[in-house]
Formats: structure tokens, sequence, C-alpha cells
């Protein structure tokens, strides 16, 4: 390699070994496909379309591929029937610790419904509490294994439900136990964050903090509503934000007022490529709105969303982001370091991550190509001797 370029250009390897932040993971939508399959048996769950481990992930990820939200989330009925007792729980959050360290994730948030495991008997605070041990199991086989992650839980109301407000003050109950935030999930059209105040109202009043899911499938009028209305922290995805935005036939670009506002007050976006082409948000990863939110400096962040429903990962999807667009490994510190600046997290340990973990892990990885040149250069100075 002779250039800088050249150099920062991360292979796959690197990529999987990269420290990465992850904010925006669904518990319910990363099970390994063996797992449904051992824990359907294991609790009498009849609903599969398949019992075989590998049919059963093509199913998932076909039947997710529609172009459709709400197609999209039909699919977790399987995966949520399956997780409704304890030892469920434990096992999901616990493989789920570790295969996302196993893919390089030094931090991750990860969110889950609590009001949709109760079919089996179990309360609210039983469900968060077994979701927090299978965490805390995870992080501690990762570290068995060479590996540091740290997760914490985002606890999720389902926005067509009206529970909004008991989940959000068990999220406050658990803040200081393994729950880092709050969260509203599922189809947007129809079921505004309006609907939810008086939770948003709730956690602003314990100083609590909360993202919400908008600008996915529905437009401009839910970014609007969940940082006017409701004074969200973060955005699940905001993709739609891109409609704000317009290009010019020079390439001059200009912000309309919302975009400005998002751009201007540094509001993350979790944004999801891979999940985004499958529910119709981007055609492609070349023109997933990513790349021109990253050129316009907005705090964009990568996520996975649904690790099983998307066949993906984050280094997979970094993988896309390179390949679309050129990527770097500066790039992909700059999107993990919005990730990390972004979490929910107290300031000091989440400046600790990125000065102590992430930063010096890029550097690292950036350092590599000095040493195959020199390796390189030595090869080819002892053969002319």
């Amino acid at each position: 390699m002779t250039s800088q370029t050249n150099a920062n250009t991360p292979t796959t390897d690197q990529i999987r070994r990269a420290p990465k932040v992850l904010l925006h993971d669904h518990l319910d939508g990363g099970l390994r496909p063996g797992t449904v399959v051992d824990l359907a048996r294991e609790t009498g769950y009849t609903g599969l379309p398949a019992t075989d481990p590998g049919k059963l992930a093509l199913w998932f990820h076909q039947a997710a591929d529609s172009g459709s939200l709400e197609r999209y989330l039909e699919t977790f009925s399987h995966t949520v029937g399956v997780m409704q007792t304890r030892d469920a729980l434990v096992r999901v959050a616990a493989e789920c610790a570790e295969d996302l360290a196993e893919d390089g994730v030094v931090y991750a948030e990860v969110r889950y419904a609590p009001e949709q495991h109760l079919e089996g008997g179990l309360t609210l605070e039983e469900v968060v509490e077994a979701v927090d041990e299978g965490f805390r199991q995870g992080e501690l086989r990762a570290r068995e294994n060479g590996r540091r992650i740290r997760v914490g839980a985002l606890l999720t109301a389902m926005r067509h439900a009206a529970r909004a407000l008991e989940i959000a003050e068990l999220a406050n109950r658990y803040r200081d136990l393994g729950v880092v935030g709050f969260d509203i999930a599922g189809a947007e059209a129809g079921f505004p964050p309006t609907r939810h105040l008086d939770a948003f109202e709730y956690l602003k009043r314990e100083n609590n903090h909360f993202t919400i899911h908008a600008g996915e499938a529905f437009g401009l009028p839910s970014i609007w509503q969940a940082l006017q209305w409701c004074g969200a922290d973060r955005l699940g995805h905001g993709v739609r934000i891109i409609d704000d935005i317009h290009v010019r036939d020079d390439g001059t670009v200009e912000l309309g007022r919302l975009a400005a506002y998002v751009r201007d007050k540094r509001i993350p976006l979790e944004l999801c490529p891979s999940s985004n082409l499958q529910t119709g948000a981007a055609a492609s990863y070349a023109e997933h709105p990513i790349g021109l939110l990253r050129r316009l400096h907005f705090r964009a962040t990568v996520n996975t969303d649904n690790r099983l429903m998307s066949h993906t990962s984050m280094s997979r999807e970094f993988e896309h982001l390179v390949e679309a667009f050129g990527y770097t490994l500066d790039d992909m510190q700059w999107f993990s370091v919005n990730a990390m600046k972004s979490a929910f997290i107290p300031f000091d340990e989440r400046l600790a991550m990125i000065n102590d973990v992430v930063k010096p892990g890029y550097a690292e990885l950036k350092s590599e190509w000095l040493f195959r040149q020199t390796a390189s250069t030595s090869g080819s100075a002892e053969s002319e001797d």
C-alpha cells in the first residue's frame, strides 16, 4: 500500500475486528435460528414455518425482504412466541451479547418490549430481570473468550398499545440496574408518538433518556412530532429526514428547517441501512441517504436493527457501506465515535469508551499497513542483495 487512502480502506477482517458501537438492535430480531428451533421445542411453540435452522433463517430473511414495514413486523410473532419463559429470555439475551462481542461490538444498547413477553405468566419485572441476567452472562462469556462488550437495555413500548407510561415507569425503576433508556416502536402510520405524551413527559421530569422510532416508514411529520412534541434524545432510524434536504442539479445542497434543526442540534440518527432497504426506505446501499448525511455531517450512526430478519451484523453493515461509498477506517471511526457520543450512559463513561477503547482500536488497525509495507520492503531488499 502506497497511499494513506488505500491504507485506510478496511479489509473484511479489519472491519470485523474494529471496535463498533451499536445503538439500535432489537433483542427479538437477533435470535440464532438454532435457538428459535430449540426454544420452540422446549416451550411447545408450534407455529414455526420450518424446523431446520438453515431453512428457518432463509424464511426469516425472505419474509422480511418484502419492501413493507408491516410485513416485516409480522416475522416477529415467531421470535416473540418462543421468548415467553425466564430461561428463554436469559438464553436469548446471553447469546445476543456473545454474538455482538464476537462481531467486534464493544458497546451496545439492545431494545425489547417487556409487554410482549407475558404470555407465559411472567411479570414485567421478571422479564426485565431475566434479560438483564442474560446480558451479564453474555458479557462474562465474551470476556472469557477474549472479547469485551458492555450491553445496556432500552425498554420499548408498543406504539399501537396503551402501556407506554407503565413501561416508562418500569424503565425508570430499573435505570441503575442495566436499563439505560426508553423507546416506542411498531408501525408508524396511524400511531403517532404524540399518543404517548404522558410517558415522555414523565421521563423528562425524571431526567431519563429516550429514543423514538420515527422517520422510517412515515415521513417528516413523525420526526417533527418525536422532536418538537415529545422531546426525543435520538431518532430511531430518522432516515426520512432526507425528504427535507434538496440537492440541486449543480450538487449544492439546501436544508429545510427541520433538517437544519436536526443537524444543528446534533440529534443522533440511528440509521439501519439493510433494514431500510427491506422496508422500502431506500432502493440500494449506494442510494441510501447515509451517504449524503455523512457528507453533510449529521450525527449519523450505523446500526443493525434486526440481525436475524436482515441477515446482517455490524460488520456486514460496514462492509456494504465501504463498498457503496468507499468508506475508510477513518469513516468507520467517525460513525463509531458518533454512536458512543450518543449513548445513554454517563458522559464520563462515554468519554472513557471513546478515548480508551474506540480510538486506540482504530489507531491500531490504521497502523497495520505500515508493518505490511515494511515487511514487503524488507523482503524486496533481501532479494536484491
